[in-house]
């Protein structure tokens, strides 16, 4: 039988994804199988899972920082908001329905804990440590009875809780006095102690505080994390969207229901990027129409503020244009949707020579595939699709070779003049692709080729996870789990 930790924060945005992928690798390098757990998270950044389903990126890459596989029952439940107070219910990997905010609150919310909590306890007897996320706080008075997700799972399984606060918000000796006055005895009880996250400065003028937590709770402070400049994705509710001209423009469409805008990483680390909302806005030398949670709603969005048109004169001018996922499909010539928005056949930006239909199936699949586009033609890429319109085009952008280790023989994507699309999320992760693709950029606008520097999510993880095991106190940790 295993153990289980849990991670808790003050507020959403505290660090705890984070916190929970070093100290899952942390206790991997220890020697302990260890897996991450969370019960129920709201994202729009998704990945595929090994049996084929759908969980959080964040969960996704904890599994990568336990060098496991990522599953399905690392993330049970996952909602996916559409809007106008609404989610699709994703549950252990698939679809389950759409339903509202209060709907899923008052029906659906206990039924799926229950099961959860049943994979929780599987995960607990199959490896040595379970660590679990917890989602935004922990005491939110208007949320607290329905709460799924941070003291109802901790006293589900009797885990162990670690508090983290942002430091460097402000208000977080406030925000964990607060935390704590708001959880019961019980609850109380279960908190191991607390960590200070992103700290600039010297951690000796903390001392009164820790003193005054330690005298008033009984419990320490693990330790202070200092701010890390790393490459690892941080959850999406919170994410400041960069407005930067590097010597490229390169502007993404910030649509109302953007997903995996992780997909630009790699653009704004080689080039920064600029993320833009207004017709007026758009001039870049690249323009790309990211993925959607409602890829017609989106559209519609985009042609009744003039977004649409304005892509459409920039690229007349000149302006590469690029569609990944859902903004692959917005621009073709038409899409068909009798499923995800109901509005059936609806028109396209036009751009590029594809059609697509929406079916129920969703698709979740890792990927490698070979480009047809001619400036790259014959370069293998990797990436993942998450899914459910099915596109077509007499010009494909590259053909699928493998999906999820089959072999495979799938065209996929269009392409246009100056324009191309693509299902592959993940394509500028591929950094010889990313290096070619904007050096023909640069030298189209007179500029000198450039180097992108590759980097890795492994590298990555352990660096920010050497960070946390000299910050936080290991050894304590490990004592309280009764390692």
């Amino acid at each position: 039988m295993g153990k289980a930790l849990m991670v808790q924060g003050t507020m959403s945005g505290a660090g705890k994804s984070l916190l929970v992928a070093a100290l899952c690798r942390i206790f991997t390098n220890l020697g302990y199988d260890v897996v991450p757990f969370k019960s129920q998270n709201m994202s729009l950044n998704s990945a595929p899972s090994i049996e084929g389903g759908e969980i959080s990126r964040a969960q996704y890459l904890q599994a990568l920082a336990c060098k496991k596989k990522p599953s399905v029952k690392f993330n049970p439940i996952l909602l996916k908001p559409e809007g106008n107070m609404r989610s699709q219910v994703v549950f252990m990997g698939k679809p389950i329905g759409s339903v509202s905010a209060r709907d899923y609150m008052l029906s659906k919310k206990e039924e799926l804990f229950e099961k959860a909590i049943g994979v929780l306890k599987e995960l607990i007897r199959e490896h040595d440590l379970v660590i679990i996320e917890g989602a935004g706080s922990p005491v939110e008075i208007n949320l607290k009875d329905y709460d799924i997700a941070n003291m109802r799972v901790a006293k589900a399984v009797n885990a162990p809780v670690i508090l983290v606060a942002d430091i460097d918000r402000g208000g977080s000796f406030a925000q964990i006095v607060g935390t704590m006055e708001l959880l019961s005895e019980e609850e109380r009880n279960l908190v191991m102690g607390f960590v200070f996250n992103k700290f600039r400065g010297d951690p000796s003028l903390l001392k009164p505080g820790f003193e005054f937590l330690e005298k008033r709770y009984g419990k320490p402070v693990l330790g202070v994390v200092s701010y890390v400049d790393h490459r690892l994705p941080e959850e999406d509710s919170l994410t400041e969207f960069p407005k930067v001209k590097g010597d490229l423009h390169i502007q993404i469409i910030k649509l109302p229901h953007i997903s995996n805008f992780t997909d630009f990483e790699p653009l704004q680390w080689a080039n920064g990027v600029d993320y833009v909302t207004r017709a007026e806005e758009i001039e870049g030398d690249l323009i790309i129409v990211p993925g959607s949670k409602n890829t017609v709603e989106d559209l519609l969005w985009m042609r009744e503020n003039g977004i649409e048109d304005a892509i459409i004169e920039a690229h007349r001018e000149g302006s590469f244009v690029v569609g990944i996922c859902g903004g692959f499909q917005m621009l073709g010539k038409e899409i068909i949707d009798e499923v995800e928005s109901g509005r059936g056949r609806v028109r396209g930006i036009g751009i590029l020579p594809a059609k697509t239909v929406f079916t129920r199936e969703k698709r979740t699949n890792h990927l490698k595939a070979e480009l047809l586009w001619e400036p790259a033609r014959g370069m293998m890429v990797e990436g993942y699709e998450i899914r459910m319109g099915r596109s077509t085009s007499d010009k494909p952008f590259s053909v699928i070779t493998s999906v999820n280790g089959a072999k495979a023989f799938e065209p996929e994507g269009a392409i246009g003049e100056r324009t191309f699309g693509t299902y592959l999320h993940g394509i500028f992760h591929n950094f010889i692709f990313t290096e070619r693709f904007l050096n023909m950029l640069r030298t189209e606008k007179g500029l000198e080729p450039m180097r992108v520097k590759e980097w890795s999510i492994e590298k990555e993880i352990e660096g920010f996870s050497r960070v946390v095991e000299e910050s936080v106190d290991v050894e304590y940790i490990v004592e309280r789990l009764g390692f």
